[in-house]
């Protein structure tokens, strides 16, 4: 029975803590804040409760392998799992709109040939096809399996099958999920709704790799779910979870800084003074927190993926709204700017996005009598994405995001009891990522620029977890990387993966 002390609550520490508790050792997390979950946050306040992080849930059998391994409550007799449909609602700039259901290419279709022409449907979802040879080319060494460690392959091949486009007299493939939207969707609309996949991960579809498909084909693959009460819900049972295998849990406590001995990890200092000796460590934490807390030493070798930084952040409006939830209001609707160009240069090019170039905004309104204090009122959540640090008027941008919900939710003003902002100085709070930064996505190609850093470290006996580290960002990731690096811990280097 190993000694493990775990830095950071975030959803990728549990899923690693439950997974080693369980296999005999002795874990204990020290969380810096008084919680857990990490960005998996929640707000209350009047009898109204939001999630502050995801409020969706894609690929829930990450989440249910973790409960089928730890113990023998599965995780539906815990939480209460929804599957959304319609997956979500798109009001596009020229007026037009399409409702999409949840997991099925033959309604997909249809909705698209109605709402946008005939035709429409039928090139996503040829798309959807090439997305998942995608898909299956890079699920085992994206999600399932520690970074290979000839990494460099998985960034030199582009796993999208793209269509052949005469350009200028030459042939060529789409390289970038723009291009796919240009070359091979052929409509302004289908473009944008490629575009606000790559856009709800932070990434830009200029420069985001073609094999950026997996994500729209992973939500349409697999569903999307809610978990009644909020996706705090899951992060609560998978504490208790914890708690149940007997993980240890030490809040407000700060770690100041990761011991070696003989060039292993040895423990942890805090900032209390103590030493909390351990035989590995494993660190849930941003790449900045975490060069702090060995001193600067470099804990990646040569040659190996380096520490990513984010680029963008979350804007979140949490709104509380009198009147019920009308019959029939889609779970989510995504309100697209009138101006990508302008938009994705406003946050990926330092410009500033003017009056003429509102965001896209997604709206979240859950049909859930547990998040608001009667059927006499409703919750409901916009977010947009915004640069990291972003040190603009907080206040000011969250009014142009409810100038935009207004399309997806009439009479928005005359409805508002009061909102709440959240910033990226707030997700910075939660997570310690600089500037508030949300990881995205491991994804191939693109020359292994959008890789996550290994799970495995210099430093003997130190691991890490999370978003920040192999397979990258996201609900879906953040379980897989716990399965990882107890897969690591357990087995050791010969560790090849979940079967």
């Amino acid at each position: 029975m190993a000694r493990i002390a775990v830095i950071g609550a975030g959803m990728g520490a549990l899923a690693a803590s439950a997974r080693l508790a369980v296999a005999g050792h002795r874990v204990t997390v020290y969380e810096r804040t008084g919680t857990y979950g990490g960005a998996v946050g929640r707000f209350e306040r009047d009898g109204f409760s939001f999630d502050t992080g995801p409020g969706l849930l894609p690929l829930p059998a990450v989440w249910r392998d973790l409960f089928v391994k730890t113990g023998k409550e599965p995780l539906e007799d815990l939480v209460e799992l929804t599957q959304v449909d319609p997956a979500s609602r798109h009001l596009f700039a020229d007026g037009t709109e399409v409702v999409l259901p949840n997991a099925s290419r033959a309604g997909v279709v249809g909705a698209l040939d109605e709402g946008l022409g005939a035709g429409a449907g039928q090139r996503w979802g040829d798309f959807l096809v090439r997305a998942r040879e995608a898909w299956d080319r890079t699920r085992r060494p994206l999600l399932e399996e520690p970074l290979w460690a000839d990494w460099q392959v998985l960034g030199e091949r582009e796993p999208y099958p793209a269509v052949p486009h005469k350009r200028l007299l030459r042939t060529r493939r789409a390289g970038t999920l723009a291009e796919v939207g240009a070359w091979e969707l052929r409509d302004a609309r289908l473009a944008a709704l490629l575009d606000s996949h790559a856009l709800a991960h932070g990434l830009d579809p200029r420069s985001a790799p073609a094999s950026a498909a997996v994500l729209p084909y992973l939500e349409h693959a697999f569903g999307l779910w809610y978990v009644r009460g909020g996706l705090r819900e899951l992060a609560r049972a998978v504490y208790e979870r914890c708690l149940a295998r007997r993980v240890e849990f030490r809040f407000d406590a700060e770690v100041t800084a990761v011991t070696e001995q003989d060039g292993r990890a040895a423990g942890l200092e805090l900032a209390d003074g103590t030493v909390a000796a351990a035989d590995f460590v494993v660190a849930g934490v941003a790449p900045g927190v975490l060069e702090r807390l060995t001193g600067g030493a470099e804990i990646r070798g040569a040659g190996e993926v380096p520490a990513r930084r984010g680029a963008a952040s979350r804007l979140t409006v949490l709104l509380a709204l009198r009147g019920g939830r009308p019959e029939g209001v889609a779970h989510r609707t995504v309100v697209h700017t009138p101006d990508r160009d302008a938009e994705s240069a406003a946050l990926f090019d330092g410009g500033a996005a003017g009056p003429g170039a509102p965001p896209t905004v997604t709206v979240l309104r859950p049909d859930d009598g547990k998040l608001v204090p009667d059927a006499g009122h409703e919750a409901a959540v916009l977010t947009a994405v915004v640069p990291a640090g972003d040190g603009a008027d907080h206040d000011g941008r969250a009014e142009r995001l409810m100038t935009v919900a207004e399309r997806a939710i009439p009479g928005l003003g005359d409805r508002l009891l009061w909102h709440e902002v959240r910033a990226s100085r707030d997700v910075a709070a939660a997570t310690g990522a600089e500037g508030g930064a949300v990881p995205a996505p491991a994804l191939a190609a693109a020359r292994g620029r959008l890789l996550h850093p290994s799970n495995t470290t210099r430093i003997g006996g130190l691991f890490t977890v999370g978003g920040w580290s192999h397979p990258g960002g996201g609900l879906p990731h953040a379980g897989m990387s716990g399965a990882l690096v107890a897969g690591l811990i357990m087995e050791g280097p010969e560790f090849r993966g979940s079967q």
